[in-house]
């Protein structure tokens, strides 16, 4: 037991701390009231993990992550004859009930067990065996309870259900199948006569609907309505309303001066309901936190709120946490829906209906939420699902983050169901089949760039999918995100969309000494890790659904200050935001290495509305351009920060050439040709070149070898070397490679302190300098050249460009330009769960201005002279348990360094030929009198420090991005 003593105490001054005594509803927790906050009661397993025994066992919980039973993954049916594991547990637990209960209607509550429940209070059966395990139930145990006395709680649940339809709608699916008593448990007081619950329609207007549910209502009863902003301590009034001796009816009132509710202004009311006797004295107190808004699906148009036109950028969430499965708690809702906040989402999905606080929350933050009747891939039966729906919508019909019901998943509807959400839900919210064209609203799951025949391009139908750019291991999510959201927002019929998943499950194993297991490819879809680390994706998810979108600009001496800006969101006016600038000094190892800010101001805003652009403006100061890095920084009415965006003031040529100063030269470099090999020499710096094929073999400094060699190899293109000749240049000793095929040359200066640079003209000849065939790849993924360096030598990094994540060709853009710092590590994106370290080492990295590999024997710094390279550091690992073997990344060039002016694109649950054009590989064509590429670097082995391994490096690190 976690201080249960404590526990209690908190439980009854939870009871008291309403305003109006006994009149009001009291609650009484038997279980915790989530993770890390729980209750021990007496547990008997009867298979797998400590089975056949009686021990005890932490509520709320899964009984897997508390050491009983066996773990099962959902999708064990594509195994022969895999069988789930079907154990039962049976709980037993006492409590006290207050003696001043004796007059009240007592109800024990559930909000969640896995899956089929037995209740029986001092051996007494409660009522009928519930099925389903994602639904909140309850029993009334008014007249079974001893008040003042103790009390004994046994619950018996199977985790495999005796109906087949349950087992089919919620454990033959893609999740891990757990079971137990997950959510709290409590008891419920209130007067005999007492409102069971409401259901309102709050519209925009003001105009408020209020279905009644009373029980043991006598005649002459009325009611009395108060509003108060939840933010404010002034009521809006109290409107007192007669009722009718009728169990279930309406109310309608009427509010003046109402703010209403919307994913970017979420205004929140409570409503306080008095039950009133004939002598209007209060018998019952209900209090329900509401929102007014109004919201239609209009056919053929779109989804609109309060008279505006909405787009979903929603996420797929499920209740998880490697700790406690489904098990959660009000933290980590809030913490969830920051992250998702974060993103510059709006909207969340699920399978199931989530935890209530899950709904709480995005009530309070602004979250839209797609609110889902549980079936995967196959549906309950009629019987059954009839059962279910009602105990869905009454817990959540209330909540204004709701914008539309979703019956199943995945052909896992029952259209018998569809016409009975209304039959609970005053607002009539519209009913969809997530994956198919239902009911007007085109789901389709997965849609390619070009989304097929009859579809948004060329459909009628509002088109919404509600999985798209799926995210298994670094794919989807964010690569590819910029093509489809462009394209698919420049059509009228598009309400949005909603990325597959949020979150990777993998769940901690008991029967593995803690082991994160996400069941090889199935679990490790999400955004975030397991315990919420951020991918790569999620800032550039953060940037494409940024509200605030700049076209596209360089700095140059030209640029006044002024930004073209457009308002992308639904119902704010860029005068509620505020931005501003940055100005950093990112000085090159030559000069210090340490970011500095050297100015700061604010940026003007222009007061659009949604959809509207204007120009944004910041007086420059004086030191300007000579910074090398702006930075601009959005915040929200809140001063929640909304995005930030950064450019480069300074070219990469222009960049080196103020930080490279070229002293006193002691004396010039050294030029021998030696057994067949050209060796430069200057400054304690060596470096050997094999004139038959131009290659470099050796570089050593004052005799230590660092082993950058085996280049420079040509990638995506065909070279074959023609000649090479070396000469001195002033103080410069000089190694002339000349080829046929994609390089003309390459040039190697050693100069005389020591920096070696490379200067190689690619592409400026059609016929390739007399290379017979083709010389290039017809489709470029890669095209650069490339290097070996052995990994094992390699400590960190640091580099000034495009961070801290690495890229691919089509999510650059999350990325922002700094001097950053990361140690070595070997992270599997969405695998290796024990050692999970983010940002990724290894990988492509966009718009180098120089990098440093730090290492313990031949540390060297690169820099770029030429805009726009990518430079790649070692090849990731392959997931090992990638499905079928099939690689998830296209395949890396040679060699373990690389610069490019190309890279590929991440794929998704689709083929590249299925993105968008920025994912497509690149062509090349030639013309007589192209000048070609320039691929200009220099290489620094002179003057890098020693450094230690990680957390050692003296660099200030980049905080970009937030």
């Amino acid at each position: 037991m976690r201080n249960k003593i404590k526990h209690l105490l908190l439980v009854f001054a939870c009871m008291f701390t309403s305003s109006a005594g006994a009149q009001n509803t009291e609650i009484l927790y038997l279980s915790g009231t989530g993770l890390g906050n729980t209750v021990t009661w007496d547990f008997y397993c009867s298979a797998g993990m400590n089975s056949g025994k009686w021990s005890q066992i932490e509520v709320p919980s899964q009984w897997e992550l508390q050491g009983f039973g066996e773990y099962t993954y959902g999708r064990f049916y594509l195994m022969k004859d895999a069988k789930p594991s079907n154990e039962t547990g049976l709980y037993r637990y006492s409590f006290k009930v207050p003696a001043g209960w004796e007059d009240k209607h007592v109800s024990i509550v559930f909000e969640g067990v896995m899956t089929d429940t037995e209740v029986k209070i001092n051996d007494i059966p409660t009522g009928d065996i519930h099925q389903g395990g994602f639904y909140r139930f309850s029993y009334d145990i008014t007249d079974k309870l001893n008040y003042g006395k103790k009390n004994t709680l046994e619950v018996k649940v199977w985790k495999e259900s005796a109906n087949r339809s349950v087992n089919a709608a919620e454990r033959r699916a893609d999740w891990w199948l757990y079971g137990g008593i997950y959510r709290p448990v409590y008891l419920k007081a209130v007067p005999r006569t007492h409102i069971d619950r409401i259901a309102v329609n709050a519209m925009a207007d003001g105009r408020l609907t209020t279905e009644l549910h009373l029980k043991n209502l006598p005649e002459g009863y009325s009611i009395a309505a108060t509003l108060t902003p939840v933010d404010g301590k002034e009521s809006l009034g109290r409107q007192v309303i007669p009722l009718e001796n009728k169990e279930v009816q309406n109310i309608t009132t009427q509010w003046q001066g109402i703010r209403t509710w919307d994913c970017e202004h979420p205004n929140l009311y409570m409503l306080k309901l008095e039950l009133l006797d004939i002598h209007s004295y209060p018998v019952h107190v209900y209090e329900e936190r509401i929102g007014f808004r109004t919201i239609e699906f209009r056919p053929k148009d779109g989804i609109y709120v309060n008279g505006t036109k909405v787009i979903m950028k929603g996420t797929n969430r499920h209740s998880f946490h490697p700790d406690g499965g489904r098990t959660t708690n009000r933290e980590l809702s809030l913490q969830d829906a920051l992250l998702i906040k974060e993103m510059n989402m709006n909207a969340v999905r699920s399978h199931y209906p989530p935890d209530k606080h899950f709904l709480e929350v995005c009530d309070s933050l602004g979250l839209f939420y797609l609110d889902e009747f549980a079936g995967w891939q196959n549906s309950y039966d009629t019987e059954t699902g009839l059962k279910l729906l009602p105990e869905m919508i009454a817990r959540d019909v209330n909540h204004p983050c709701i914008f539309m019901w979703s019956n199943g998943n995945e052909g896992g509807w029952n259209e018998n169901v569809d016409a009975h959400f209304a039959d609970y839900d005053p607002q009539k919210r519209h009913v969809i089949h997530p994956w198919a064209d239902f009911n007007g609203l085109d789901t389709h799951h997965y849609p390619a760039y070009q989304t097929g025949t009859y579809r948004l391009a060329n459909g009628h139908n509002v088109f919404m999918p509600t999985e798209f750019l799926h995210g298994l291991y670094d794919r989807g999510q964010g690569a590819g995100l910029d093509d489809f959201w462009e394209s698919y927002t420049s059509n009228p019929l598009f309400a949005g969309g909603f990325l597959w998943a949020y979150v990777d499950e993998a769940v901690k194993r008991t029967d593995k000494g803690g082991l994160l297991d996400s069941d090889g490819p199935n679990g490790p879809d999400g955004i975030v890790g397991p315990r919420r680390e951020k991918e790569g994706s999620f800032y550039t998810v953060r940037e494409v659904w940024a509200p605030i979108q700049f076209k596209n600009l360089s700095i140059t001496p030209s640029f006044k200050g002024d930004f073209t800006v457009s308002n992308t969101y639904l119902f704010t006016n860029l005068a509620e935001c505020s931005m501003k600038y940055r100005l950093y000094s990112t000085p090159s190892p030559m000069k210090g290495g340490e970011q500095t800010l050297i100015a700061e101001g604010i940026v003007a805003l222009p007061a659009i509305d949604p959809g509207e652009t204007g120009k944004a403006r910041m007086e420059l100061p004086m030191n300007f351009f000579q910074g090398d890095i702006l930075e601009l920084e959005a915040f929200d009415y809140r001063g929640h920060s909304i995005c930030n965006w950064t450019w480069p003031v300074k070219l990469a040529n222009d960049y080196f050439a103020a930080q490279f100063k070229e002293g006193i030269v002691a004396k010039p470099a050294i030029l021998k040709n030696e057994g067949g090999n050209v060796v430069l020499s200057a400054n304690g710096i060596t470096a050997i070149f094999n004139n038959s094929d131009g290659m470099l073999v050796e570089v050593n400094r004052t005799g230590q070898i660092i082993p950058l060699d085996n280049g420079p190899v040509p990638v995506g293109m065909k070279v074959r070397f023609k000649e090479g000749y070396s000469r001195m240049e002033g103080n410069d000793a000089l190694y002339i490679a000349k080829y046929q095929g994609g390089v003309d040359s390459i040039v190697w200066r050693m100069a005389a302190n020591g920096l070696l640079g490379m200067d190689a003209v690619l592409l400026n000849d059609p016929k390739g300098h007399g290379f017979k065939g083709e010389f290039f790849d017809k489709e470029i993924y890669n095209f650069g050249l490339t290097f070996s360096f052995p990994e094992k030598e390699v400590n960190a990094m640091k580099w000034m460009g495009r961070g801290s994540y690495r890229v691919w060709k089509n999510r650059i853009k999350g990325t922002n330009y700094g001097i950053w710092w990361k140690a070595y590590n070997n992270t599997v994106t969405g695998e290796n769960f024990e050692k999970l370290v983010y940002p990724e080492f290894k990988g492509y990295h966009a718009n180098l201005y120089w990098m440093t590999l730090e290492s313990d024997h031949g540390p060297f710094t690169v820099y770029s002279e030429s805009d726009g390279l990518f430079f790649r550091v070692f090849t990731p690992e392959e997931p090992v348990h990638r499905r079928n073997g099939e690689n998830t990344m296209w395949e890396f060039p040679t060699g373990d360094i690389s610069f490019l002016f190309d890279i590929p694109a991440m794929r998704s649950g689709k083929t590249i030929p299925e993105l968008g054009p920025k994912s497509q590989p690149s062509t090349i064509r030639i013309k007589k009198g192209d000048s070609g590429f320039r691929m200009k670097l220099w290489f620094d082995f002179a003057s890098c420090q020693r450094r230690t391994k990680e957390g050692a490096s003296p660099y200030l690190l980049r905080t970009i991005p937030r």
